[in-house]
């Protein structure tokens, strides 16, 4: 088990390395633009050449990935090519927005999978339908269309939540409730009929095993089986998505933020790619890479301890 944690650990490093190199390597070599931006169009030649020295684009590729990969060790990620801010600061105020929505969302996603794919799973008939077709259906229209829907109804035509806008829960709870509504609805629709399909297919193969069957002719109860037995080890699969998932979320919040204007990661992201803020860039890949990894990480870690031969390596 130790070993197979420690691979884990390894390879996310190894991923965090090589996406956050790949994001630098696509952003270098656009010195001379960023300058000019930074100082205006009407910069002179000699100005935007001293800018390009000054912010560091002048050195060669690994020289400035390696500068950013020290700071960022140290946990100095550089400040912004245009505003001064540090990234940090930009960051601190932002993700918590970003993760506010994510995790409920996650939360939300995973209890009703597991019921909604348990309950097709076990029931079947137009149950089992219903969930297929909706599961469909929820997998082929994007999020960011069903934001633009929840908000005329939900904002527009019936008024009873704000189209756009964030609250702080320090500043006020049902307002903050509020805000976070319509996003997490948006991205709740795919995910969880994704995740619900997952689900069932994996409770449905469980279900389908030698052991059930014998467990079943034993008289034991169906509630036992299916609470104790099939949901433990259908979890494996389930886990593997839910950590697949997070990735898809923090994906989606991009186009999410921008159609409610919540001032989280992904709008701030989306910003930063549009002027070429490399170090805002930065910030924001290495945070989300960050997050998913920890993410599966820990669905590693869980579908190991619910491996009984895992645990024994």
């Amino acid at each position: 088990m130790a070993l197979t944690l420690l691979k884990n650990l390894v390879r996310s490093l190894a991923v965090l390395l090589v996406v956050t190199f790949a994001t630098f390597s696509l952003t270098f070599g656009n010195g001379p633009g960023i300058a000019r931006a930074v100082l205006g169009m009407n910069a002179r030649p000699e100005d935007v050449q001293r800018e390009v020295i000054a912010l560091g684009l002048d050195q060669p590729l690994l020289v400035q990935y390696g500068n950013w990969l020290k700071g960022a060790l140290s946990g100095d990620l550089g400040a912004s090519f245009y505003t001064g801010q540090t990234v940090t600061n930009a960051l601190s105020s932002r993700v918590p927005v970003t993760l506010a929505i994510v995790v409920i969302t996650l939360v939300l996603t995973a209890a009703l999978s597991v019921l909604l794919g348990v309950t097709a799973a076990v029931k079947g008939g137009w149950v089992d339908r219903v969930l297929q077709f909706l599961s469909v259906l929820g997998t082929a229209v994007p999020a960011f269309i069903v934001a633009i829907v929840l908000v005329f109804a939900f904002a527009i035509a019936w008024r009873v939540l704000p189209a756009t806008g964030y609250v702080s829960p320090e500043i006020s709870l049902s307002g903050w409730l509020a805000s976070v509504t319509l996003p997490v609805v948006a991205l709740l629709i795919g995910s969880m009929a994704s995740a619900a399909a997952q689900f069932r297919t994996a409770v449905l193969d469980t279900l389908s095993r030698d052991y059930v069957r014998t467990l079943r002719a034993r008289g034991i109860s169906e509630r036992h089986v299916i609470f104790r037995h099939v949901l433990r080890n259908s979890a494996a699969p389930g886990l593997t998505v839910l950590s697949l998932t997070t990735f898809s979320l923090l994906g989606g919040a991009v186009f999410i933020e921008q159609v409610f204007a919540l001032p989280g990661m992904g709008q701030l992201a989306n910003q930063s790619a549009q002027i070429n803020d490399v170090p805002m860039v930065m910030g924001t890949v290495l945070v989300t890479i960050v997050i998913v990894l920890v993410v599966n990480f820990l669905g590693d870690l869980a579908t190991t301890v619910l491996n009984p031969k895992a645990r024994t390596r």
